[in-house]
């Protein structure tokens, strides 16, 4: 019998389950899948002490983002400032508590865990060793990147302050900058790979070897990239290990089915609710376009409108297609449907600006005498769209879409 050793140069695509053999990469340089062109990974400078550097300074940014107010209405001697965290208790106290705890998790409480797990396990390795809980320190880097949208709340902050300007004397405050810089920030640390960093700490803890001999035999993990033989777990990360997502068709209709319902009254209940002297206004997402369009802000209407309403609508089609020929096992346009994929994975996150407009609306204009905003049913269903539909692309196993299709030579698995 053939003794495997330790092998960590095979990677699995994402995309389409084909083996390929590691090769080194320059920095900015990509690695693709010969078969889907799916980006395996990226050349990055696998420094951990760089690594630690941009991280703290990224936290040391998202603390002042936090902490500093970001902007502030004044209206006839009345000021109303708001920071993130103050907004998200005004919609707790006006009883929303789903659009409250949502914000709180994709803006708040993911970025911190990602940017604390980061630093510690990148502090840990440039310092020559391998913390004790680096597999769930990673895990938990893995989970919450998929769901933090700091750069989705900037550009919601910027739309707030657009739409603030036709109602009072708008001053901007340090947490704005904050926000700008943290979002450059964060898009470098995005940049650096969870799988490249169980790499150096397995080459400071050399792990058994888990190879398979025979590569059809073999099994990709998920969350860290490990190939190896079949296994209830993943060798290295103890993440649990499957040949395809189970029941990914079922869960990512059932999904599917759910955010559908809640579409309807998303659009058709109010989302914020408008008290002033002249009595009571109730504004949908459509009215919201229609406020930025006729006050002479096209482009901010195009950007509601694609990111409240069509992305939504493409969403829901798109994920349709892709769970209908998977099911039937259609062998049509792979790599056109593998882009569609991706395409849905990548604008997932941005229907929540309507969100994030809603929640600082609410937090800035609390000016009792004058006018009060307070957010509407259609905030919460509309919340749920967002959610639901991320999960149904996170159920869909794409491989399913190559699975029907011939091999041309490659091994998959």
């Amino acid at each position: 019998m053939t003794e495997s050793r330790p092998r960590y140069d095979l990677i699995s695509c994402h995309d389409c389950g084909v083996l390929h053999r590691r090769r080194p990469v320059r920095p900015r340089e990509k690695a693709r899948c010969v078969r889907c062109r799916s980006v395996l990974y990226r050349g990055i400078y696998s420094d951990a002490g760089r690594m630690a550097a941009i991280t703290l300074a990224a936290l040391i940014v998202y603390l002042m983002a936090q902490l500093f107010p970001i902007v502030e209405l004044e209206v006839n001697g009345n000021a109303s400032r708001a920071t993130l965290l103050g907004a998200i208790l005004v919609l707790w106290q006006e009883h929303m508590p789903l659009v409250a705890t949502a914000v709180f998790l994709f803006t708040i409480l993911l970025p911190a865990i990602e940017l604390l797990s980061l630093l510690h396990v990148t502090l840990a390795l440039a310092g020559g060793h391998k913390p004790r809980l680096f597999n769930p320190l990673l895990h938990a880097v893995h989970l919450t990147r998929r769901w933090g949208m700091t750069e989705v709340l900037m550009i919601g902050i910027l739309i707030t302050i657009v739409k603030m300007t036709s109602l009072a004397e708008v001053v901007l405050e340090p947490g704005l900058f904050a926000f700008g810089a943290l979002t450059i920030m964060l898009a470098i640390v995005v940049s650096f790979d969870p799988k490249t960093l169980w790499n150096l700490g397995d080459a400071l803890s050399p792990q058994p070897s888990h190879t398979p001999t025979v590569p059809h035999e073999a099994l990709s993990c998920h969350v860290c990239g490990l190939v190896s033989a079949p296994h209830k777990r993943c060798p290295r990360c103890h993440a649990r290990l499957h040949r395809r997502h189970p029941d990914s068709i079922g869960r990512t209709w059932a999904y599917l089915i759910a955010a559908a319902i809640l579409y309807i009254p998303a659009n058709v209940l109010p989302v914020m609710y408008t008290h002033s002297l002249f009595g009571r206004e109730d504004d949908t997402i459509i009215s919201g376009v229609l406020f930025f369009w006729n006050s002479g802000s096209p482009g901010l209407a195009a950007i509601i409108f694609i990111a409240s309403i069509m992305v939504p609508v493409l969403k829901l089609a798109a994920l349709s297609l892709l769970a209908w020929t998977a099911q039937r096992r259609s062998p049509w346009r792979p790599m056109q449907r593998t882009r569609l994929y991706r395409l849905v994975e990548f604008v997932g996150r941005w229907s929540m600006l309507d969100i994030f407009v809603i929640t600082l609306t609410v937090a800035l204009v609390r000016f009792q005498s004058l006018a009060t905003i307070t957010a509407g049913p259609g905030a919460v269903a509309f919340c749920g769209v967002v959610i639901l539909t991320m999960v149904a692309s996170m159920q869909f196993d794409p491989r399913l879409i190559w699975d029907p299709l011939p091999p041309n030579g490659e091994q998959h698995v």
